[in-house]
């Protein structure tokens, strides 16, 4: 499960550093590609393979089906960490979640997501204000 927020950079070849809690579930390799709200989602092949399978089971004739397939399927890399435990990261993915420098690496369950400080601090402020949360939450069943 990938859980907590860390602060990493992004150096001059697009390299980040994967936080250490997250490096044993990424051995086996990761997927990086462009995910919702204007962020990246980092998947476990594992986790990858089985996020293909449900939009596989998707219908075709489904609008929405086919554009979040390609949404996210065009947009993604296959990558392997390094030595040091970092992910190259290509300039198209980079350019997308408007990194420069600085990222946030975020846990979320079965995926970890690396946004743009920037963005990362208004999408939280949001996640801070109380009567908002629970409007998200409504109808979820938690």
């Amino acid at each position: 499960m990938f859980t907590g927020e860390y602060r990493h950079t992004v150096d001059e070849k697009g390299r980040l550093a994967v936080p250490s809690k997250f490096r044993a579930q990424l051995e086996s390799g990761a997927v990086v590609s462009r995910w919702m709200d204007s962020c990246l989602a980092i998947h476990t092949r594992r986790g990858w393979d089985e996020l293909a399978a449900k939009v596989a089971g998707l219908p075709i004739s489904d609008a929405g089906s086919r554009l979040f397939q390609r949404y996210v399927f065009a947009g993604a890399f296959e990558a392997d960490l390094d030595r040091q435990g970092r992910v190259v990261i290509p300039v198209y993915l980079r350019e997308f979640a408007g990194l420069a420098g600085d990222a946030v690496v975020v846990g979320s369950r079965d995926h970890a997501e690396i946004w743009a400080p920037d963005r990362w601090e208004e999408y939280s402020r949001a996640l801070a204000d109380p009567a908002r949360l629970a409007e998200a939450l409504e109808g979820l069943g938690i």
